[in-house]
């Protein structure tokens, strides 16, 4: 069958569609929740094929699949080495709908918020090319964000005439305060100032920002203006999302922008984009969706019929077992505790923190406090290079990263895989470098 005669068909059954009442057909994703206790570390860790040769410090990275994202991966994979052309016609009206509001039920929101990515920098670029801005609009961003933030938003502005400036919120990471970065905000922002684009975690010092600070701070500013001069929050969220007990709305910002390979332990090329009323309300799609907006343009329905998640979602094909597997890492996180999960990495890394505080021959650059850091650990040793570090302890069997930034640190990223006396080891090996 052609897909557009496939669509015309599914069209006449679009009322329950949109209803959210998913045919039989896709059922695949009502798999069981994970079998595993709240905080059972040990029986997670068994759940990796990940060796044990080696003490990992850097699967932040790009996360190894746990068993239930491995198993869902392969039944997919299997389905559609059989029969391709009948699996995905059975499952993409609705599952990419199921996905999301799987999302939904770890993250906060609505799955109709919600939009599916391959990764973080598709979902950045997707949000800042489709920002709806005005010549001389301002975007003010950080210097602490990635690369990949820089570039989108250079691309945005190359195309509309906007203005992108660049600020520091702190001095030094040590000694960040969440006053000083609420002020460092709020001297630059200017009347002309429409997007707000920071960086929740940075991997290139581990610190945290006070998101729902600043959010308030822009709130306060935006109640003094028109609507269409309002500025929108935009958050790089990778490095927290995972890792911090929080639903995303309650950050207060208007995107959220994530990929789910990584502190999530989702299938590998997959991610999100959590967008507000007023978030989505300023952007437009930059690539076609193969959602319900296809059946829009067949003439089957129309666009306020389309969950705007779905209708921001890229189309095309993707690899569909990686995608649709992504349920099954939301429920291991759920089954595992958010609130147990934030407990757990704190506690690797503040032992991390204070292991390293403790040396002479290295500078901490992470803050010490959890309110201001998460997830990443990040510092120099004496005399010598972050890639020489990172070179010295893979022969000591510690896998580690050195930032990829201008400025390098060496970094450990201390997840539930670990444990204590793993930890102790990395220490150890930082010691012996004196």
């Amino acid at each position: 069958m052609k897909r557009r005669d496939f669509l015309k068909l599914s069209s006449l059954s679009l009322p329950a569609v949109l209803g959210l009442n998913p045919s039989a057909h896709a059922s695949t994703m009502a798999a069981l929740p994970a079998n595993i206790k709240a905080g059972d570390w040990p029986a997670l860790r068994d759940m990796f094929a990940l060796t044990r040769s080696y003490i990992h410090l850097a699967t932040f990275l790009l996360a190894s699949h746990p068993k239930p994202v491995a198993d869902a991966i392969e039944r997919h994979r299997q389905a559609f080495d059989e029969n391709p052309a009948d699996y995905w016609h059975e499952h993409f009206m609705t599952i990419d709908a199921e996905v999301a509001a799987s999302a939904a039920s770890y993250m906060g929101g609505k799955g109709e918020q919600i939009a599916l990515t391959d990764s973080t920098t598709m979902g950045l670029a997707m949000v800042y090319s489709g920002l709806k801005l005005r010549p001389g609009d301002e975007i003010l961003q950080t210097v602490h964000d990635h690369y990949s933030t820089d570039l989108s938003l250079q691309l945005r502005a190359e195309r509309t005439g906007a203005q992108v400036r660049r600020i520091a919120l702190y001095e030094d990471s040590a000694t960040i305060t969440e006053a000083g970065v609420v002020e460092k905000l709020e001297e630059a922002i200017k009347t002309n100032t429409k997007v707000v684009a920071v960086t929740w975690v940075h991997s290139s010092t581990g610190v945290k920002l006070p998101v729902r600070s600043m959010a308030d701070l822009i709130d306060s500013v935006n109640a003094d203006r028109e609507e269409a001069d309002q500025i929108v929050f935009c958050v790089d969220g990778v490095h927290g999302f995972g890792i911090e007990n929080v639903d995303v709305p309650s950050l207060g910002c208007d995107f959220f922008i994530a990929g789910t390979h990584k502190w999530i332990f989702g299938p590998r090329g997959t991610g999100l984009v959590w967008g507000s009323e007023r978030g989505w309300h300023n952007s437009l799609a930059v690539i076609p969706s193969f959602s319900r907006s296809y059946d829009v343009w067949l003439g089957g329905s129309t666009q306020d019929q389309v969950p705007i998640g779905e209708h921001m979602t890229p189309g095309g094909f993707h690899s569909f077992e990686h995608r649709w597997a992504l349920p099954e890492a939301f429920k291991l996180h759920l089954a595992l505790g958010k609130d147990k999960i934030q407990s757990r990495i704190h506690q690797l890394n503040s032992q991390t923190k204070a292991g390293l505080a403790g040396m002479k021959h290295v500078r901490l650059h992470t803050p010490a406090s959890d309110d201001l850091s998460s997830g990443l650990v990040c510092f120099e040793v004496e005399g010598m290079g972050p890639e020489e570090v990172v070179s010295r302890m893979h022969e000591k069997g510690i896998i580690m990263s050195a930032t990829p930034y201008r400025q390098s640190y060496a970094r450990f990223a201390p997840s539930l895989i670990n444990n204590e006396e793993e930890i102790e080891r990395a220490l150890a090996g930082i010691r012996a470098l004196a």
